[in-house]
């Protein structure tokens, strides 16, 4: 193939793969680069070329075939799948669109003596020569060259779409643009040309939009990193919670760094009160588990002196008065508050190792006396069975004689079982009662104070008689009555007296 200068160039490109006619090229669907990235990620090994990178479809990019070789046919690179980036939600204003050439002689054509032609709109131009095969082939060669152009803008339409890099994608088409009147391809070159035009009036319209949108974003991590300082703000000057407080602060910390797009200053100034905030935690933090260490110390200083007090004390056998001497440390033990733990383990053990020897010599001897006591009431119950029987009607002084020897003996045995006390000493009681109760009838009848008023008693009755008779001799009758029934009254209480002595 002869260039529009007469040059010999290559007729066949062996270096890099055209598409075929009617081939799939890349949409806004499935061919968006990825935001940051001017490469186009594809779901398989071949790679679609992006403007500016690889070799141009030119003809002087062409590899010059091998006379008489066998010719390779032409392959097609596979339609690529492109996760499409994330971008504004209205429709872009310059949408992509992709056509595929499936039938180039529309658009231009290939003489029999190979020369080559292209229809643009002012009118047909010579693009080459083609001398490798007949003018099919050579019509579909020049018709995978502008699938080539094609896929450049689409891959610059997608950009564009996407918010990528709006300034690049402007020059990229601007540098294409210009190559559009020498291209050595057969297509619509004109809507090839109308479409990057439009790609360049945009892509002020992008670059505006993706300014818009970065500032938008700086705003939105702004604001994310002003509440994580103002949060860590608040911890530093609230939050007793040491360990969750310090986790929540590591976890602003790890967010903080994931934050990305604020300016400069603004975030230098961010990042100092942040940094002040977490710095005035750890001094609160510091101070509080430092005071902390000092009770700790003065709590373990308490604690040793109430083991030497503990111990001074284990050999005691004063049990009640002890006893409630080491209800008093034990008080003031859990008063000391906690010591450090190793310590305050040690502590507890020696203060309790103290405090167990005592009580169980208390408990062996409390054990030795409860034996005691056993004996001491089975030997009131002895007592009881032998004297139960003593009876006072039959023989007053034998059985005040006989509970005398029972009192004493009682004494003399000693204390029993507190559950046994009250059964043991209702029993005597009884038997002194019986006795007591005997005792109290006798005397009452041999009572020689209640004989003499009864004596008395008769001796005024006899007065009185003795002045009714006087006085009726002396013809005194009124006198002589008042004095009989005065008489009268002073004998019910003379009998009255001597009925209550004899009932006795």
């Amino acid at each position: 193939m002869t260039d529009n200068n007469g040059t010999e160039k290559a007729t066949h490109s062996e270096s890099t793969p055209t598409p075929k006619p009617g081939a799939a090229v890349p949409t806004p669907s499935d061919a968006v680069p990825t935001s940051g990235s001017d490469a186009v990620p594809a779901s398989n090994s071949d790679a679609v070329p992006t403007p500016g990178e690889g070799t141009k479809p030119s003809p002087a990019n062409a590899a010059a075939p091998r006379p008489g070789g066998p010719r390779r046919k032409p392959e097609s690179p596979k339609p690529h799948a492109v996760k499409p980036a994330p971008g504004p939600a209205t429709p872009h204003p310059h949408p992509v669109v992709v056509p595929s050439v499936s039938d180039p002689s529309q658009w231009g054509r290939v003489d029999d003596d190979g020369t080559a032609w292209v229809k643009t709109a002012d009118g047909e131009r010579v693009i080459g020569s083609w001398q490798a095969g007949d003018a099919t082939e050579g019509l579909a060669h020049f018709g995978r060259r502008f699938d080539d152009l094609a896929t450049e803008v689409a891959l610059l339409e997608a950009r564009l779409a996407a918010g990528t890099d709006a300034r690049k994608t402007k020059a990229a088409a601007t540098a294409l643009a210009e190559t559009l009147p020498t291209a050595a391809v057969i297509g619509d070159i004109d809507g090839l040309n109308t479409r990057l035009r439009a790609i360049i009036e945009h892509s002020d319209e992008a670059a505006a939009h993706a300014k818009e949108e970065k500032e938008r974003t700086r705003h939105e991590q702004t604001e994310r990193k002003e509440a994580l300082a103002a949060e860590a703000e608040q911890i530093a000057s609230d939050s007793t919670q040491w360990k969750v407080a310090g986790d929540r602060l590591r976890e602003i910390l790890d967010e903080w760094k994931t934050i990305r797009g604020v300016d400069r200053k603004v975030d230098d100034a961010l990042w100092r009160r942040f940094s002040k905030a977490r710095e005035a935690f750890n001094r609160r933090r510091g101070a509080h588990f430092a005071e902390l260490d000092r009770e700790r110390a003065s709590a373990k200083t308490r604690k040793e002196e109430l083991c030497v007090r503990a111990e001074e004390l284990s050999g005691s056998t004063d049990w009640s008065g002890t006893a409630a001497i080491f209800r008093d440390l034990l008080t003031e033990w859990k008063a000391a508050g906690r010591a450090p733990r190793e310590a305050d383990e040690q502590l507890w053990r020696r203060f309790k190792a103290a405090q167990d020897v005592f009580f169980a010599a208390r408990n062996s001897a409390a054990s030795e006396r409860d034996h005691e006591f056993e004996q001491n009431a089975a030997a009131k119950e002895e007592l009881l069975r032998h004297y139960e029987d003593i009876n006072p009607e039959s023989n007053l002084d034998a059985a005040r004689n006989a509970l005398r020897e029972l009192q004493e003996k009682w004494d003399a045995i000693g204390k029993v079982p507190r559950e046994r006390m009250h059964d043991l000493e209702s029993r005597l009681r009884t038997i002194e009662k019986k006795v007591r109760e005997a005792v109290d009838a006798q005397w009452r009848r041999t009572d020689p104070e209640a004989m003499a008023r009864a004596a008395q008693f008769r001796e005024r009755v006899a007065q009185f008689e003795e002045q009714a008779a006087k006085a009726q001799a002396a013809g005194k009758t009124r006198d002589a009555e008042k004095a009989l029934e005065q008489a009268k009254q002073w004998r019910e209480w003379a009998e009255a007296a001597e009925g209550a002595v004899s009932q006795r």
